[in-house]
């Protein structure tokens, strides 16, 4: 997962080869809590690994529930009618799958629980769905704005005289846990008026006498238009997966049976997120051919999930898709696509990777019925209009539509995220713009909220050619710390990292675990051995062939026959092409003595580090101190000198500034101060605009 400030995509050119997506966080979430709230284990397979189900997992950790996993699945042993943990004080992210379900169960079952989320949380609306409930007679304050979390919740008086009436034009989250929550109370008997549900019976045991009704049914009706029909419909399905079986008279009314009762389904399989698909349908429809097509494993045409009618707008746009089993195969149809006019309320999650493909319309595009987008993570509907603007794009932006017209004149953007996994994700696919300009997406770990791997995932099926893939070059004398800042600004950039010293030092252990002498006789031998190194650079570790050499390759006698190999044309020969192969997205950066003059001549950018040799060999000598080698500063002095001038007389690849180089002398700097004007130069290149 990427943990950069910001991600700079460069121009990509299009797209082949196959994505296998996470699984649905709205069936995920609702799965652990149903779940939760049965008798016994249930096993579930291919759940979400996400920001949201981690919290929503930590949460019924904190109520009672047991939290196993199960090699690759994870068994929630379920309260069984049980009273939760409590107190318990729970914190919820971002997650109104995991705030609104809760919130309806934990105020039935009753306690002392205190439901908080992020700051945006606590400004996402949450007054409808407590007002439904305190007609039931929980028990429910605000801790700080009315009508919002953060919330505390205490023991009901429940009532079930009457339908419960909640609103359907907000978040179809509210109904959701209304019908999650309502079995609860629903099993054997209906309280009466003033009885807990600490005093109802555990499921399965015979009903109580005295105080309770004859059962009746619990009937909820939903106020004015219910949006987001499809996921009350994955709410449905999944109910009855638990052994609900929820009548409903069209989309106002809907009634839990009496008697109703969770029963665990044993194990469930969670769908792969159909709302996740959508950026990889786009990104088919958008630079995939029939001959190399964008392939989705996990979730196919027949999915319980609202969100795969996303496809039919696709397909009214122009993207070619065929179903495979648990598959959808997708690749260009119309170029340029189709503008739409749509009513989106079926996908309100998806509808947003449809504003970024009317980019790439032929006309003006408009999309409606999405004022659901405002108490999203973000104000979404706003937040659109806001990046799309900066893209170039027209933007008309409504109460509950959006009027998109592409750019007459792409422009290279900085987007703002908002802390919104959805924003991040669709805007990365402006970077197939025919302008062929650059991308920066902020703070791009906010997808983790859904796909913690999604740049990885486009950037498997992505392709550009490799002048746009941007390099920068560190090189420079032994010792001088060109390692250790390359690797940082790597990490900074979110960019591959190309350690080419180690690659020789790598090379030359590999030639003597071969019994091979690095002498130019072994030329021919060393480089068939170096033409097929399988090395990686794995988090600050050094892999052959799986195998950490990190250590084995930073002794003074590797760094020796380092140098032995480098003077070996056919060698270097060898790496070359290795090394080029390291030049993927997004980025690269390179660190070594040859980079800017030899192996990347073409960067955007070079530093070349420079440190004096006093300087470098106090630094050497503090690094072999700390190991308990013995060394004096004087001798180390003495071989860097040598060394340098050894490197720098070499026929072959001479150690040397690129003409073009920026020069960074770091006898008195920090790596941080380093790291920053790297970075700085860096930046300063950079098209974005805010």
């Amino acid at each position: 997962m990427f943990s950069t400030a910001f991600l700079d995509i460069p121009p990509l050119a299009g797209a082949a080869g196959t994505v296998n997506l996470p699984g649905s966080k709205s069936i995920s979430n609702r799965v652990l809590l149903l779940a939760a709230l049965s008798g016994g284990a249930t096993l579930i397979h291919d759940l979400l690994d996400s920001d949201d189900t981690r919290v929503m997992l930590d949460a019924l950790r904190a109520l009672g529930c047991g939290v196993r996993h199960q090699g690759a699945a994870l068994e929630i042993t379920g309260l069984g009618g049980n009273a939760p943990a409590s107190p318990a004080r729970l914190f919820l992210g971002n997650a109104g799958t995991a705030m609104r379900p809760l919130t309806a169960a934990l105020a039935v079952l009753g306690g002392d629980f205190e439901l908080s989320g992020v700051a945006r949380m606590h400004e996402r609306p949450i007054g409808d769905l407590v007002d439904a409930l305190r007609q039931l007679g929980c028990s429910i304050d605000y801790l700080g704005t009315e009508g919002y979390p953060p919330l505390r919740i205490g023991q009901p008086r429940l009532a079930l005289d009457a339908a419960i009436q909640v609103r359907g034009d907000v978040s179809s989250q509210f109904l959701t846990a209304l019908l999650m929550a309502l079995p609860l109370v629903a099993r054997d008997k209906a309280p009466t008026l003033g009885t807990p549900v600490s005093s109802l019976p555990p499921e399965g045991a015979p009903a109580l006498k005295g105080g309770l009704s004859a059962p009746r049914d619990i009937v909820i009706e939903v106020v004015g238009e219910l949006i987001s029909r499809p996921y009350i419909e994955i709410t449905l399905k999944l109910l009855e997966r638990f052994g609900i079986a929820v009548r409903r008279d069209g989309w106002s009314r809907f009634t839990i049976p009496a008697g109703s009762a969770y029963r665990s389904p044993g194990s469930i399989h969670v769908e792969a997120d159909a709302s996740s698909a959508s950026y990889f349908i786009a990104l088919g429809a958008l630079a995939a051919t029939p001959q190399a097509p964008v392939r989705i494993q996990g979730v196919g045409l027949d999915s319980i999930q609202g969100d795969i009618r996303f496809v039919e707008a696709a397909r009214l746009m122009g993207a070619r898709i065929e179903g495979e089993p648990n598959g959808l195969v997708i690749s260009r149809g119309a170029w340029p696509l189709k503008a739409v006019d749509l009513d989106c309320n079926h996908i309100p999650d998806a509808a947003m990777t449809l504003a970024v493909m009317a980019l790439y319309a032929d006309g003006t595009s408009t999309l409606r019925n999405i004022a659901s987008w405002r108490v999203k993570e973000t104000d979404r509907l706003a937040a659109m209009a806001v990046e799309l603007r900066k893209l170039g794009a027209l933007v008309q932006e409504g109460a509950d539509f959006l009027q998109v017209t592409p750019p007459g004149q792409w422009k290279a953007a900085s987007i703002h995220t908002y802390d919104d996994h959805r924003v991040a994700m669709c805007f990365s696919l402006a970077a197939f713009n025919p302008a062929r300009v650059p991308v920066r997406i902020l703070d791009p770990k906010c997808v983790a909220k859904t796909f913690p791997d999604y740049f990885e995932a486009l950037f498997s099926v992505a392709q550009t050619g490799p002048q746009d893939i941007p390099v920068l070059c560190i090189d420079g004398p032994t010792a001088s710390g060109k390692g250790t800042l390359a690797s940082e600004v790597a990490h900074r950039l979110g960019y591959h990292y190309l350690d080419s010293g180690a690659l020789y030092r790598v090379t030359a252990l590999a030639a003597r675990r071969a019994g091979l002498d690095l002498v130019p006789a072994n030329e021919a031998a060393i480089a068939g051995l170096a033409r097929s190194l399988p090395v990686r650079f794995s988090q600050g570790h050094i892999l052959l062939g799986g195998i950490d050499v990190s250590e084995a390759i930073r002794t003074e006698e590797a760094g020796m026959n380092a140098s032995r190999v480098s003077t070996l044309p056919a060698v270097r020969t060898a790496l070359l092409a290795l090394q080029h192969g390291f030049r993927r997205l997004p980025g690269l950066v390179a660190d070594g003595r040859d980079m800017g003059t030899v192996i990347f001549p073409a960067a955007p950018m070079k530093v070349y580090l420079t440190a004096s040799a006093g300087q470098r060999a106090e630094r050497r000598h503090k690094q072999l101190i700390s190991k308990g080698i013995p060394a004096t500063i004087d001798s180390l002095r003495q071989a860097l000198e040598a060394r340098d001038a050894r490197d720098s007389s070499r026929p072959v690849a001479p150690l040397k500034p690129a003409a073009d180089s920026l020069l960074l002398d770091n006898s008195s700097l920090s790596i941080e101060e380093s790291v920053a004007q790297v970075l700085q130069w860096w930046d300063a290149r950079q098209p974005f605009h805010s």
